[in-house]
C-alpha cells in the first residue's frame, strides 16, 4: 500500500496535534549551594550568630506593608542575630516556577552588609548568584528604592529571578526597619 504525500501530511498533523495532548513535565533542578549557617557566617565571618526564628505581629506586618505597598505573604522568618544589632535573614521568592532560597544580612544601621542564594531551583535564570550583580545590593537600606532597572540592574535571561530576589531583598530591609524601630 502506497501513501500519498497527503495522506502523510495528514498523519503526522493528527500525530502532531495528539502529541500536544501529551502533558511535557516541567524538569527543574535544585541546586543547594549553602545552608542558612554557612551564609551568615560567609556574611558576617568574625560575629557570633544565634539562630533565631521570629513571628511578625500583625501590627509589624501593617507597618512593613504600607511602606512597601505589598503584602507579607509569611509572618514567620528565620533569622541569626549578632550581639550588636548585626541580623540575617533567610527567605524564599518564587522565580518563575520554582523558589529561590536566599539569605540577605543587615548592619545594625539596616545597610545591607551581604546577600547570599543558598538554594536554586529553577532551570534558568542562576546569575543571580553572580558576586557581581549581587553587590549591588550593599550598602542598601530603606531609603533605597531597590527597584529593578533602576537602582538595581537587570540580567537578561534571569528577568523574574532578578525583579523577585530584588522585591525579596526589599521586603527584609524594611522588615528590618520596623523590627529595629518599633519593637
Amino acid at each position: 500500500m502506497t501513501v500519498s504525500r497527503k495522506q502523510w501530511m495528514s498523519w503526522g498533523s493528527f500525530a502532531m496535534g495528539i502529541g500536544a495532548l501529551v502533558p511535557v513535565p516541567h524538569v527543574a533542578r535544585a541546586e543547594v549551594f549553602l545552608s542558612a549557617e554557612q551564609a551568615a557566617q560567609l556574611i558576617f565571618p568574625t560575629v557570633v550568630m544565634t539562630r533565631k526564628e521570629v513571628v511578625l505581629t500583625p501590627e509589624q506586618i501593617k507597618k512593613i506593608e504600607a511602606s512597601l505597598g505589598d503584602t507579607i505573604k509569611n509572618p514567620k522568618l528565620l533569622t541569626f542575630v549578632g550581639p550588636k544589632g548585626e541580623i540575617v535573614f533567610v527567605d524564599q521568592v518564587l522565580g518563575k516556577h520554582e523558589f529561590i532560597t536566599f539569605a540577605v544580612g543587615m548592619n545594625a544601621d539596616g545597610s545591607v552588609r551581604g546577600i547570599e542564594i543558598l538554594e536554586y531551583r529553577e532551570t534558568y535564570g542562576s546569575q543571580v548568584r553572580n558576586a557581581e550583580w549581587r553587590k549591588q545590593f550593599l550598602g542598601k537600606n530603606s531609603k533605597s528604592e531597590l527597584k529593578l532597572t533602576s537602582d538595581i540592574k537587570n540580567i537578561s535571561g534571569a528577568t523574574l529571578s532578578s525583579a523577585h530576589v530584588t522585591a525579596g531583598v526589599k521586603r527584609l530591609v524594611h522588615t528590618n526597619e520596623v523590627l529595629r524601630t518599633h519593637t
